[in-house]
């Protein structure tokens, strides 16, 4: 089973600062890692792979240094690493990159599989698994818990609900989404560490994927940051006190001048 796995470097703290001339984010001086949901998605691929057989191959889209996200996956199992860097890239919204990836899938070559994490921690979006579904024209499954049984044409996984979840068999390939209840991801041996110091890392460019310039990068963008800002703090505010019944009263009551 071939399996590609669509991993994204995002800032290690919370404390995102937005450059208020591009209304992009500044990544200088802030830790990388690699984005916490996609690191179930390498460990599940690895696992197939395990079960299976097949190769594992990763990718991410981002600048020069996320070759370092990249062998992290490498030393978890994954055998091969691909960087889609170039400068046509920069400002790609979601549904830009999920296009650029997906030109990166093809030009991996025969796959039978492509996993993602369900989100990323920065944008928190979602759309990028599915976007790539999208542009290879293949079955997707959000949500994925667990990955129940495969075969050479279908695969049957269970997605998670908000009060349960679903048994899906999709035919192969399929992409997936995959949720932190799938499994826990394993520590990189030291085999693994310096497999990934020595692997080459292939990189991709706009010219090697042969894409549509009109679909790359900001140009390509259909959703584009007009405005950051942080809103103003709350001034005032009235805490209410009393029995339940009362305290439903007053908001009424608050609400009601309010609106008035």
């Amino acid at each position: 089973m071939n399996i590609v796995v669509c991993i994204k470097q995002v800032p290690e703290t919370t404390d995102v600062r937005i450059n208020p001339e591009t209304n992009t984010l500044m990544r200088e001086g802030v830790k990388a890692i690699i984005n916490p949901f996609d690191m179930y998605a390498i460990e599940e691929a690895v696992r197939l792979k395990e079960r299976f057989g097949g190769k594992v191959s990763v990718v991410t889209m981002g600048p020069p240094q996320a070759d370092g996200a990249l062998r992290e996956a490498i030393s978890m199992g994954a055998d091969e690493g691909y960087l889609v860097c170039d400068r046509a890239f920069a400002g790609s919204d979601t549904w830009a990159t999920s296009y650029t990836l997906a030109g990166a899938i093809k030009k991996i070559g025969l796959f039978d599989l492509v996993i993602c994490g369900k989100q990323a921690s920065d944008g928190d979006t979602a759309q990028v698994g599915p976007g790539i579904s999208t542009h290879l024209n293949i079955p997707q499954v959000t949500y994925v818990k667990k990955v129940e049984e495969a075969t050479d044409k279908s695969m049957r996984v269970e997605r998670m609900l908000e009060e349960g979840y679903e048994i899906i068999e999709t035919p192969l390939p399929a992409l997936l989404t995959v949720v932190k209840e799938i499994n826990e991801p394993r520590i990189p041996s030291l085999k693994g560490l310096m497999r990934a110091k020595s692997a080459k890392i292939v990189t991709l460019t706009q010219k090697d994927l042969d894409l549509d310039p009109q679909q790359i990068g900001l140009c390509g963008s259909p959703t584009q940051v007009v405005k950051i800002f942080t809103p103003a703090p709350r001034i005032g505010g009235q805490i209410l006190t009393g029995e339940i019944c009362d305290i439903a009263r007053q908001l009424v009551d608050l609400i009601r001048d309010e609106v008035n």
